[in-house]
């Protein structure tokens, strides 16, 4: 889920980078052009990579037995 929510927070980055920094805004005026595109495609594939590279490594912590000394 914080992957998710930081994609968000990135992608709201990029949306308001795109009209604010002059050499972007050259690039895509209207955020409708290629460069906006695939800047914002670039940056859904690395979080897309990076969450599932988490998830994969992921390992949920052992848990004692019912009943067992420590539980």
């Amino acid at each position: 889920m914080a992957v998710v929510a930081l994609y968000f927070n990135v992608f709201v980055l990029i949306v308001q980078m795109f009209p604010k920094v002059p050499a972007l805004k050259a690039l895509a005026p209207t955020q409708s052009e290629p460069p906006f595109q695939v800047t914002q495609l670039a940056a859904l594939i690395v979080f897309a990579v990076l969450g599932f590279r988490a998830a994969m490594k992921y390992q949920a912590p052992k848990t004692a037995p019912v009943g067992s000394p420590g539980a």
